[in-house]
C-alpha cells in the first residue's frame, strides 16, 4: 500500500497540470470536485463568440441538477430561457463515443455547432470525423442516447 501511496504522490508531483477529469454517471458531464457542467465553460458563449469561454462565478444558474457557468448576465438568461438549445447535445458526451457504445465526457476545449445545437468532443481527432460527416454520427448517436442515458445516475 505504501509504494502505492508514493506512486501517486510522484504522479501527482510529475503531471500537476493534468485536467480534472469530468464524470461519466452523470446525466450532463459535470466536475466531481467542482460540481460544475462542462467545467464552467459558457455553453451560450459557442453561439454567440464562437468561442470555448470560461464563465464567471458571478453568472450561474443551476439547470438538470448541476451549475452552470456564463460568462455575462445575457448568456444566463438566455440560457435560462431555452436551456434545451445551448445546453450541449447528449449531456456533453462525445457523440462519436456514443455511436461506439460508451459514454465518454465532452471537453470543452473541442466543440462543434452543427444544426444550431452545441456538442462537445473528448478530443480533436473524434470532432474532425464528426466534423467529416455529422448527419451520420447524430443519426447513430441519437439511435443509442436513449439506453446510454438510461445506464447514467438521475
Amino acid at each position: 500500500m505504501a509504494f502505492f501511496g508514493l506512486l501517486a504522490g510522484i504522479l501527482a508531483a510529475v503531471w500537476p497540470s493534468l485536467p480534472v477529469q469530468a464524470t461519466t454517471t452523470e446525466r450532463v458531464v459535470t466536475n466531481r470536485y467542482s460540481g460544475l457542467a462542462i467545467e464552467g465553460f459558457d455553453p451560450v458563449a459557442y453561439f454567440t463568440d464562437a468561442a470555448a469561454t470560461q464563465g464567471r462565478p458571478e453568472f450561474e444558474a443551476a439547470e438538470n441538477g448541476v451549475v452552470w457557468r456564463f460568462r455575462n448576465e445575457g448568456n444566463r438568461a438566455s440560457f435560462v430561457a431555452h436551456p434545451e438549445i445551448y445546453g450541449p447535445q447528449f449531456g456533453g458526451y462525445d457523440p462519436t463515443d456514443l455511436v461506439r457504445g460508451v459514454t465518454c465526457a465532452g471537453n470543452p476545449r473541442f466543440w462543434a455547432v452543427v444544426g444550431n445545437r452545441l456538442y462537445l468532443f473528448n478530443r480533436e481527432r473524434s470532432r474532425d470525423a464528426f466534423a467529416a460527416d455529422p448527419a451520420r454520427f447524430l443519426k447513430e448517436a441519437a439511435v443509442r442516447w436513449p439506453e446510454l442515458e438510461d445506464n447514467l445516475a438521475q
